[in-house]
């Protein structure tokens, strides 16, 4: 089965073998020398307004390959999405497209990555922390600070989203100005920059793998029923799944072992645990700064300015990461062994429409095409997707059209936690499974 991967350095072939979850990358037996990308065209797209959510134009029109090719990787005896088959569509089937046939889709100037454009975001992102904490620390009344823990804890997942693509090296093609401006947002926000970026691209290059993922990926049958009921209750119980996020810093997922502010953590290599360790030291500067300042202001308004909406980013981040790869309302596949691999994989990823929030957080929610190409800045990434969309068909879900507030994610949400549980121990292709037992539901498994 040939398989392509993209990672941050570029098209390259890796081993099919996974001794650690880093390298869990599957071998490529095509000759990369032959590999062509096709080249497209200009595409000019328009995007309006409603009700404060980014519109699609629908009707737009893209460069594509004229015949998409199909992956050698198919067996004859494999089915065929084309085929009549019940009329019902598998995502689990093996694309009839390459990597390379998306890629070529994609218009040449959203690769393009602006160091301006990216600083400009920063700008606004730091200016509007700054502004809303001055105008709550004046205001100071019991009307104004619930709304304002809300809007600071979503420009904190915002100033997150920009630390993550300087993380990606899409923020700029400048690895240093990429490392200090992810250090300061990442750090401002008590997330150790290189412990956390590192782990990240070990989820992009597994993503859709059951064991070597790295984020909100699913645990096997066998796990699953080792983890103590209270374990279990918990992990599927709001809120508390959605303040995961520190305690995985910490110690990462059940099953796997290792820390993000560990330099000799099994997710780091020797080369890397110079950059865990500076970024551990500036994660320990902004927690002594944050002591000092509950010294000189007091523990109870630096709880109020900043303890509050660190908790409001951390629900932010595990509700936003858990949708990108949960909650379609037809059961997904995930792989392992021979049946991975990366563009299988990073199919297996799910856009969602945030209505008012998608431009405030940087269009994180249009997560497809930035799973396969990490490299695509923010503001690229919704011109991206339209172009590769006739190269995708079916293998791209629709996300359902938000309202101006995206409320309707938390019945996914909870729909989702109510039946994603687990997955069989057995299988190169598997689909979540539900414990009947651990909310009472007659639910078949």
């Amino acid at each position: 089965m040939a398989s392509l991967v993209l990672s941050e350095c570029g098209l390259r072939p890796l081993p099919r073998t996974y001794p650690r979850p880093r390298t869990g990358l599957v071998s490529s037996s095509l000759n990369f020398s032959k590999i062509k990308l096709l080249q497209s065209n200009q595409v000019v797209s328009s995007f309006g307004t409603s009700n404060g959510s980014r519109e699609r134009n629908w009707g737009l029109n893209v460069s594509a390959p004229l015949k998409v090719p199909f992956v050698e990787e198919r067996g004859d005896g494999e089915k065929d999405n084309d085929a009549a088959d019940e009329g019902k569509f598998d995502p689990s089937v093996p694309p009839p497209f390459r990597l390379a046939d998306i890629r070529a889709a994609i218009p040449k100037h959203c690769w393009v990555k602006d160091p301006w454009k990216s600083m400009s975001y920063v700008v606004r992102d730091v200016a509007v922390v700054f502004g809303l904490a001055a105008a709550a620390a004046y205001l100071n009344n019991w009307v104004v600070w619930p709304l304002y823990w809300i809007a600071q804890g979503t420009m904190f997942w915002a100033l997150f989203v920009l630390g993550h693509d300087c993380g990606h090296g899409s923020f700029s093609n400048n690895p240093k100005l990429n490392n200090v401006v992810g250090h300061l947002l990442h750090s401002s926000i008590l997330v150790p920059y290189h412990g956390w970026r590192i782990s990240h691209r070990t989820h992009h290059q597994n993503h859709g793998h059951v064991e070597n993922d790295e984020s909100w990926h699913p645990l096997p049958e066998k796990t699953y029923k080792s983890l103590d009921t209270m374990t279990k209750k918990l992990r599927f119980t709001l809120p508390f799944p959605m303040l995961a996020f520190p305690v995985y810093l910490w110690a990462r997922s059940p099953g796997k072992k290792g820390s993000h502010f560990d330099p000799n953590s099994d997710l780091f290599v020797k080369s890397e645990r110079k950059g865990v360790i500076t970024s551990t030291l500036c994660w320990s500067a902004m927690v002594a700064l944050l002591v000092g300042l509950s010294f000189v202001m007091g523990p109870i308004p630096l709880l109020k300015l900043y303890g509050i909406p660190y908790m409001v980013f951390v629900m932010w981040l595990d509700l936003v990461t858990y949708l990108h790869h949960h909650g379609h309302e037809e059961k997904l596949p995930w792989y392992r062994g021979e049946e991975w691999s990366y563009l299988r994989g990073g199919l297996t990823t799910l856009d969602q429409d945030y209505g008012w929030f998608n431009n405030i957080h940087h269009d994180i929610g249009t997560h497809v095409i930035h799973h396969l190409f990490p490299q695509i800045p923010h503001y690229h990434l919704i011109e991206a997707t339209e172009a590769a969309k006739p190269v995708l068909g079916k293998y791209y879900r629709e996300p359902k059209k938000s309202g101006p507030l995206p409320f309707y994610l938390l019945g996914i949400l909870i729909s989702s936690m109510k039946k994603d549980h687990y997955v069989s121990d057995k299988g190169d292709i598997v689909y979540y499974q539900t414990d009947p037992q651990l909310f009472g539901s007659q639910e078949a498994k």
